[in-house]
């Protein structure tokens, strides 16, 4: 009778995190240059652990940064962080980044952590998941890691969405992020545009058209529902068209006059919503330099 073995990155793959990474709440204990896996916290050496090179994390907030290390010097490192050892009686990380480089930055010699032997494959995905289930990444961070999920153990958006608790249309939202410019990425890593804009721009397709819109709506500082408005008049002009010669015949001609009189003045594109004696004027500006005249003019 032939028996089949299952590979040991298959295996991995099928574990959820909260296998992998146990809760402990064991106290540390002290380090005694056996690498065996105990499931019990131990203080390692700082300078002995290596960062994670599967890490999708790019930035860090340096004020929250700052705080921990300042609550670690005060009261210790209360969750252990995760590693697995390495040759020569180093230490890779697997979990826990933020609370190594802050013992760092409060002095500490060591830091409790948990050793796990676990494959490239297995430590791969640990640090990929348990990035992926922070609230503090920035989406591009997101993006990447859900990529690198997909590229290197070919699972599909809908694991991808179990496996990170995640609902199957966002993995899809982030994954279309890396379509954008790596101009606009930046962007969107830096918080100058954020998921929604980013998302809003997609439509456009073409590189440059996206820089161009992006940079008009960091300009002007649209919301993203002007910029989905903005993208579609870009995308669909015929519809714009259309619909602005619709507008334009339904005018009352008295309405229309004064309309005219204002862009004649002004010397903008001027609109006038009229129902029944209320309504509103509509004045359009292609440049920021036409929005300061315009506001000159007015408080003139």
């Amino acid at each position: 009778m032939q028996t089949v073995t299952e590979s040991p990155k298959r295996r991995a793959l099928g574990k959820g995190l909260e296998s992998l990474l146990p809760r402990v709440h064991a106290a540390a204990e002290p380090g005694t240059g056996d690498h065996g896996e105990t499931g019990r916290p131990r203080e390692i050496p700082v300078g002995e652990i290596e960062r994670s090179p599967f890490q999708t994390r790019t930035r860090f907030d340096e004020v929250q940064l700052g705080e921990l290390a300042a609550s670690i010097a005060a009261t210790g490192v209360v969750q252990p962080i995760v590693v697995r050892p390495l040759p020569h009686g180093r230490f890779q990380l697997i979990a826990g980044e933020r609370r190594w480089l802050a013992s760092q930055r409060a002095g500490k010699e060591t830091i409790p952590a948990i050793v796990r032997q676990v494959s490239d494959e297995q430590a791969m995905e640990m640090t990929i998941v348990e990035n992926l289930q922070r609230t503090d990444l920035n989406p591009m961070e997101q993006a990447r890691a859900f990529e690198r999920l997909s590229r290197d153990f070919q699972l599909t958006q809908e694991q991808m969405a179990k496996r990170t608790g995640k609902d199957r249309a966002s993995v899809g939202n982030f994954l279309r992020l890396l379509k954008l410019p790596t101009e606009t990425q930046t962007q969107v890593e830096e918080g100058v545009l954020s998921f929604g804009h980013a998302r809003a721009l997609l439509p456009l397709e073409d590189p440059q058209a996206i820089l161009k819109a992006a940079q008009r709506v960091t300009a002007l500082a649209m919301s993203v529902r002007q910029t989905e408005s903005y993208v579609q008049r870009i995308v669909n002009p015929e519809a714009k068209k259309q619909d602005g010669e619709e507008k334009e015949n339904s005018v009352d001609p008295n309405v229309r006059e004064v309309q005219e009189s204002l862009q004649r003045a002004l010397g903008l594109k001027v609109r006038i919503e009229d129902k029944k004696g209320r309504g509103r004027v509509i004045i359009e500006y292609a440049q920021l330099e036409e929005f300061d005249r315009l506001l000159e003019r007015l408080r003139r």
